[in-house]
């Protein structure tokens, strides 16, 4: 299946060296030297939008600050978002910020790197494009996870998640009381190995606990273990 990216860079040399190697490995590529033209690729400043798979988006822009762009992305968009950042320790800043990236790359960076992890991200979003069978629906107490569909329910109501913290719940309640590293979950969930830091584990179990209404004290679904990861509790040791 073909996907699309959208590069966003002010660096013409970037754009260019980047939407090259993606073009030669199948993809469709967009660019933007703006955030002003990013959000308007994306439908959300006039326009019809783009279909857009995955942005690789750059935080140094000229018109509209990098974070800004990110989060009126996530005010409305679910797409797979991976952050190009100046300098290796703003990951930690932003990891800290939780600011609802998917992925960050520290320039200066390998394009068969960065090419390599989109080519990852879009295998696992195909596979989970397909099988469409009944024993695709875990049922979970009042939590219902339907894999084929991509949908979540409590008691009944619609969970808004993204995709990649869709496939992070899945990879737990697949496996109720099974304690996962985060260097587990980044193998099976970010799908190669991730070369930054394994605390945007902890950014994405944070936004998912949000939109499940779990209390990390008193955990109904998701557990931390200190100093190891995270599990997905049993229905019989629910609180």
């Amino acid at each position: 299946m073909s996907r699309t990216v959208l590069v966003v860079d002010d660096e013409p040399s970037i754009r260019k060296v980047l939407s090259q190697y993606l073009v030669s490995e199948g993809h469709r590529v967009l660019e933007a030297a703006t955030g002003a033209e990013a959000l308007q690729h994306l439908g959300l400043l006039g326009g019809q939008g783009s279909g857009v798979d995955l942005v690789l988006l750059d935080l140094g822009l000229p018109d509209i600050d990098g974070l800004e762009v990110l989060s009126t992305i996530r005010r409305s968009q679910t797409v797979y978002v991976m952050v190009l950042t100046a300098r290796a320790e703003e990951v930690d800043k932003l990891v800290g910020l939780n600011v609802g990236a998917d992925d960050y790359v520290t320039k200066p960076f390998s394009v068969r790197e960065v090419a390599a992890r989109i080519k990852a991200v879009f295998r696992r979003l195909d596979a989970a494009s397909r099988d469409t069978h009944d024993e695709d629906v875990l049922r979970l107490g009042d939590l219902v996870i339907d894999r084929a569909a991509r949908e979540v329910h409590l008691a009944g109501t619609p969970v808004e998640l993204s995709a990649l913290d869709f496939d992070l719940l899945t990879a737990l309640a697949e496996r109720p009381g099974r304690v996962l590293s985060r260097a587990q979950l980044l193998e099976k969930v970010w799908g190669y190995d991730f070369y930054g830091d394994e605390r945007v584990v902890d950014v994405h179990i944070r936004t998912m606990r949000k939109a499940l209404d779990d209390d990390p004290v008193e955990p109904r679904f998701i557990a931390t273990v200190r100093g190891v990861g995270y599990k997905f509790l049993p229905l019989d040791s629910r609180h």
